[in-house]
């Protein structure tokens, strides 16, 4: 199908460009550059994180008492929503702008029709790699039930306009109408989509996720849960299974389903050794998000962070050879906890009881990544509700009960598996050998895990493996890699202290989940 362009006095928009045509646009707009793998290589300016502190939901009467209202769902009124809506409206006269259409949902029964709107040719590739692409049957009868307008150019006047920085993401639920301005990362339009999802789909009895999946030979599909840098992407990405999709899914009562049609991978440190499948997606067709090339050759540099921490990949979910499509499959068998220990005290792998999962899920711990958000220069300790709280419209509560019901309903397994630091904290320890990770995983993937003896944590109130095949015994007791004891009892008692503190917020959850977190405190 021919793509379509449409011309006016007010703006000339572009329908469902092809991928070459945006890529063509691109360099001829001076977007960005091709690299030497064929991706297009690009800067996203100052903004090279996703900015949750400029994110609001518009006070509507239909969604005012189901948002959990609160520093992640902030609120603007519908005056202020209005007004930014007119000044977008009046800032795209005369622009040319790029249109996508696809869907969110690889589930038929579930899927969202959406329509993003670019003001850069290359914002537009990545909505299109990233999200579901229509056929060409589809796209003839294709209506959007929520729009994303993005406008990087466009900044906000927080005295005038209500907002906190010169960067706003609006969603109204009521218009079913997303407005992103003042920042060029691309993320912000995949999560803005997510948010969407995690407020429809509960409605409609599916939990929303914010995991990767995979499926072996078996059909034994595989969940991993995790924010930013705890390694979703990269361990989802398994010659050895196939790949459902590395970061947004649905579970519904037929089983689950990726949001989208593209992997956006972060690429720090990113190795062909150690992570051939996404080294190998990197080609033409990709967007390359602030990785540094080579002035000569347009090598790229994934070691070199000199822009940011957080380089990413964005490609088709089809680069990655054995990927499944459509992204759906049966009911998982195993859910792994993916966290990042900035404090080296957490074990690297334990099997959680049913009560142990919950409390987990809801306390979410990890630790932010540099760069993934604006202001995080290096790893922070952080509470994030369901892995995921930056993206949730409801109550933490709500996602954790729907989870905790389908793990009874389908008899899962679930794990918590550190890929954090080991040996000390951060600054003085080392992150955990992604080889050592990788054999943790495939263990629970194939069941071997169940043949070891489990010793209890007496701080963390976890059973840990005595043996894993590949993995030294030391690493599986965090305590045996510290030199100094004295530095790691008190990095534990912090940490400790902190999950205790955290899990306050949901004292309705009751006595029975808040005890299955970590309760001896050392003197």
């Amino acid at each position: 199908m021919k793509a379509k362009v449409k011309e006016s006095k007010e703006r000339t928009l572009h329908y469902n460009l092809p991928v070459t045509q945006l890529k063509k646009m691109a360099i001829e707009r001076k977007e960005g550059v091709i690299a030497s793998s064929g991706a297009l290589q690009v800067f996203t300016g100052t903004y090279t994180g996703r900015s949750p502190k400029d994110k609001f939901i518009v006070q509507e009467p239909t969604v005012m008492d189901h948002i959990h209202w609160g520093a992640v769902n902030q609120p603007i009124s519908p005056d202020q929503f209005e007004h930014l809506y007119k000044k977008a409206k009046d800032y795209m006269m005369g622009k040319e702008l790029f249109v996508f259409d696809g869907f969110a949902g690889a589930d038929s029964d579930y899927r969202l029709p959406i329509r993003i709107v670019n003001e850069y040719a290359w914002h537009n590739l990545f909505v299109h790699q990233l999200f579901i692409r229509p056929t060409k049957e589809e796209l003839l009868t294709h209506k959007a039930e929520f729009t994303v307008i993005t406008l990087p150019g466009l900044k906000a006047n927080p005295t005038v306009d209500g907002t906190l920085s010169e960067t706003f993401i609006c969603i109204s639920f009521e218009k079913k109408l997303v407005l992103i301005g003042g920042t060029e990362y691309a993320g912000e339009m995949k999560k803005s989509i997510f948010s969407v999802l995690n407020y429809q789909l509960p409605l409609k009895d599916v939990v929303p996720m914010h995991c990767s999946a995979n499926v072996g030979e078996k059909d034994d599909v595989a969940l991993f849960f995790g924010l930013s840098g705890t390694g979703k992407t990269t361990l989802s990405a398994d010659p050895n299974r196939r790949l459902i999709g590395d970061d947004e899914h649905g579970w519904s009562d037929r089983g689950v389903f990726n949001f989208e049609g593209g992997c956006y991978a972060k690429c720090a440190n990113l190795s062909e050794e150690k992570e051939p499948q996404i080294w190998r997606a990197i080609c033409d067709g990709s967007v390359l998000e602030n990785v540094i090339l080579d002035p000569e050759t347009g090598v790229a540099d994934y070691n070199d962070n000199r822009i940011t921490e957080n380089t990413r990949a964005a490609y088709p979910i089809e680069f990655i050879p054995n990927a499944l499509i459509p992204g759906t499959a049966g009911h998982p068998g195993v859910i792994i906890f993916l966290t990042a220990d900035a404090f080296g005290v957490l074990p690297p792998i334990s099997k959680l009881t049913k009560d142990q999962a919950m409390y987990h899920f809801l306390s979410g711990y990890t630790s932010k990544l540099a760069g993934t958000e604006r202001g995080v220069t290096e790893p922070e300790a952080t509470f994030s509700a369901c892995f995921g709280a930056p993206f949730l419209p409801l109550h933490p509560t709500v996602y954790a009960k729907m989870l905790g019901e389908k793990i009874d309903e389908h008899q899962v397994k679930v794990y918590l598996v550190n890929t954090g630091w080991t040996g000390g904290s951060y600054g003085m320890g080392k992150r955990i050998d992604l080889s050592y990770t990788r054999a943790m995983v495939n263990a629970i993937l194939d069941g071997t895990i169940e043949e070891a003896t489990f010793t209890v944590d007496p701080i963390f109130n976890l059973g840990c493996p005595d043996f894993i095949n590949g993995v030294p015994s030391e690493v599986l007791q965090p305590r045996n890699t510290w030199h100094d004891k004295e530095a790691y009892e008190a990095a534990s008692r912090e940490l400790t202290d902190r999950f205790i503190r955290n899990f306050k917020k949901f004292a309705e959850v009751g006595n029975s989940l808040e005890m299955a977190g970590p309760q001896t405190r050392i003197k």
